[in-house]
């Protein structure tokens, strides 16, 4: 048994992506985009002889660093299953035909300018009906039940708390009458973030991927990072400053939606305008909504008393280009949420280009931002970035929050982890960069007596 990392190696955080070998079947679990600056994203283009057949796909969730190169695998020959939760099938749908968008759109920029320079155009990494072919090939399947994926391999999805849908992944393998089990933690969820349920540990394995994204460190406590936020929108009210949201559409949107619905339902301040700059995120809340089953019991609890969206009557949704730009003209305070989480791309980058500059604007950047983005530039208090090709000074106040990380902290890691360690399986640590992803390898060590193994990209590691 063999398994190939295909990405999130070798210090790369994204581009999640394994690939399973017996004597009997190929499986690949998660196919993620890299993200961040240009030499990340560069790892995207696909080989120039595609992989050995492959007889299925698993995903933990719709991430597009866990699902962005799936439409690469139809021009590769693939036509199999691709298997996932229902919630994670109507995520990756919506997340990979925004991708296929946004690659043609980019792909048409760049023609256009090489063309200018006198060189060769530049296709795009896939199209629509690439991302369309792939969606046809995904199967769902239910939370805790063993389901046969491949000849002789037997997968099961549990909660992974990550965003809805979210899995970690076991798989029981058969391989020349030697039976092992193989986990894939996914990306794991801090405990105790509402909507979404906390996840769910195993308890006996042979091998465990684990990822170790904040390897390193704690994030601050969420009610904190609660209490923090509203203190921030209280000042930004009190002196009329904009507030920009740098925001993830599936998962972070959400949470923020929820939170200040909160905040005017339990009258901390008085409603004033909201702005969900994303059409993305406004399609990511109706799968929620469409998936509530899934949701943790205090949530459910929530609603039931009161639907959220009769909290929420300031909250305008900005589906087209000119009902975003009309948000430039809007006087006084207001908060905008808008995508990418990164600030790498769409409608966010508008929105600082014409606010940075600004002493009374405050940026509040509330996830994980990749090496070599914007996001992680404005993070780390670059005075200056550039947008659209041109230079900003940044004036306005930065605000980090990573307590609302939809990634689990040190401590949520090792608590996932202790619950398989007694049974002394093989560790190999990924999704991480590498002083997080050490630091959580000598800490397990210490703790568990457990060395970790740390790949680098394309390493086979044979279990």
């Amino acid at each position: 048994m063999n398994v190939k990392v295909i990405g999130a190696a070798g210090g790369e955080v994204t581009g999640s992506c394994y690939l399973l070998e017996t004597r009997r079947a190929r499986i690949m679990i998660d196919c993620g985009m890299f993200q961040g600056g240009r030499k990340s994203e560069s790892l995207n283009r696909p080989p120039t002889r595609p992989e050995p057949r492959l007889d299925a796909v698993l995903l933990t969730h719709a991430h597009l660093d866990h699902t962005g190169r799936l439409p690469l695998l139809p021009e590769l020959g693939y036509r199999g299953p691709v298997f996932a939760t229902p919630a994670t099938i109507d995520m990756a749908e919506l997340i990979l035909r925004d991708s296929a968008k946004i690659q043609s759109q980019d792909a048409l920029r760049q023609s256009r300018r090489l063309e200018r320079e006198g060189k060769l155009p530049k296709p795009p990494l896939y199209e629509m009906e690439d991302a369309q072919q792939i969606i046809s090939q995904m199967r769902p399947v239910a939370y805790n039940k063993p389901f046969p994926v491949a000849d002789g391999i037997v997968a099961t999805w549990v909660e992974a708390g990550h965003m809805l849908g979210s899995a970690t992944i076991k798989l029981t393998v058969n391989d020349d009458g030697c039976t092992k089990s193989v986990i894939f933690s996914g990306d794991l969820g801090p405990r105790g973030v509402p909507i979404l349920r906390d996840y769910e540990p195993f308890h006996q394995a042979d091998a465990v991927f684990l990822e170790s994204t904040y390897g390193d460190h704690d994030h601050r406590p969420f009610g904190q990072t609660v209490e923090e936020f509203v203190q921030i929108v209280k000042n930004a009210v009190a002196t009329g400053g904009r507030i920009l949201v740098p925001t993830f559409a599936v998962g972070r949107a959400q949470l923020l939606i929820t939170l200040l619905g909160a905040m005017f339902r339990r009258k901390l301040m008085e409603p004033f305008p909201l702005f969900l700059d994303s059409p993305m995120a406004i399609e990511a809340t109706k799968i929620y909504v469409k998936h509530r089953e899934i949701f943790d019991d205090q949530m459910k609890s929530y609603i039931a008393g009161r639907p959220l969206r009769e909290d929420l009557k300031t909250l305008k949704a900005t589906v087209t280009p000119q009902e975003s730009m009309k948000i430039n003209n809007h006087q006084g305070v207001c908060l905008i949420m808008a995508g990418a989480g990164m600030c790498n791309a769409g409608r966010i980058l508008h929105h600082l280009k014409q606010n940075l500059w600004k002493q009374e604007a405050h940026v509040m950047i509330v996830g994980y931002q990749g090496y070599g983005s914007l996001g992680r530039k404005l993070v780390e208090r670059h005075p200056m970035v550039r947008i659209h090709g041109e230079s900003v000074v940044v004036r306005a106040q930065i605000h980090t929050l990573g307590g609302f990380s939809a990634h689990a902290g040190q401590s949520d890691l090792l608590n996932w982890f202790s619950a398989v360690a007694p049974s002394k399986p093989r560790l190999v640590l990924t999704h991480g960069e590498n002083k997080p992803r050490q630091a959580l390898a000598a800490l397990i060590q210490k703790r568990f007596q457990i060395k970790a193994s740390t790949p680098g990209l394309r390493e086979s590691i044979a279990l």
